[in-house]
């Protein structure tokens, strides 16, 4: 199934998102970068497992359309600086849009996969949305918002970098006490491993690590979204 471009309606304004593929919708959540080759090919990965992926311009409201990759000095520093930019409040809303299109499709069941903030607005999304499962790889700064954790009512799994040099070891054990006790939440450190692990390309990509969180992605979604 080719993929398609689809204007998603917010109370303040619309925005696109790519999307491939039928069956239960999962909303890719980006990350610092913007819907790049590498979105796509989750997109479409997914999208070839039996699901509906749709990954939303969650920049919108700062430049519509940005992709950039990881590969340069130039990029980094327009990636940090949109992060700054960023209001992680209205992603969320503009994901449970996102969520909402789904349903609107015909989707009975909607999860949702971020990295890094992605991963982030994955767990904001478990917190304030009525996302159906919820997958965050690598999240930055989750531990700041622990506060909400005890909305969650839906299934929620996080992948934690054990070196992630974005998220010290202090905030990891804060998110990982936290979250521990509920039984809704499956948390899966991998202690070598460094920020962005599963990022194809990048530059502390690991494939077995990869793999072994990505199949836990999917058993995840199967269990819970068919």
């Amino acid at each position: 199934m080719a993929a398609e471009t689809l204007t998603i309606k917010t109370k303040d304004g619309s925005f696109s998102a790519y999307a491939r593929g039928k069956g239960p919708a999962i909303i890719v959540i980006q990350e610092i970068f913007g819907i790049n080759q590498v979105m796509r090919d989750i997109c479409d990965d997914l999208a070839a497992s039996g699901y509906r992926a749709i990954c939303p311009d969650l920049f919108w409201r700062i430049k519509p359309g940005i992709e950039l990759t990881d590969q340069t000095e130039e990029e980094w520093k327009q990636a940090f600086d949109l992060f700054g930019k960023f209001n992680p409040d209205k992603g969320v809303e503009d994901i449970a849009a996102t969520i909402a299109h789904a349903r609107d499709e015909g989707a009975e069941k909607v999860g949702a996969v971020g990295y890094c903030l992605g991963g982030l607005l994955a767990y904001l999304t478990a917190c304030r949305t009525d996302c159906d499962a919820s997958v965050g790889y690598y999240g930055v700064g989750i531990q700041d918002r622990l506060g909400e954790a005890g909305k969650i009512t839906k299934p929620l799994l996080l992948h934690i970098a054990g070196q992630d040099k974005f998220v010290p070891k202090e905030a990891q054990d804060k998110v990982i006490a936290t979250l521990k006790p509920n039984p809704l939440v499956a948390l899966y450190q991998y202690p070598d491993r460094d920020h962005a692990f599963a990022r194809v390309g990048g530059e502390h990509y690991h494939g077995d690590d990869a793999d072994t969180a990505n199949n836990r992605t999917m058993a995840f979604f199967k269990e819970h979204l068919g």
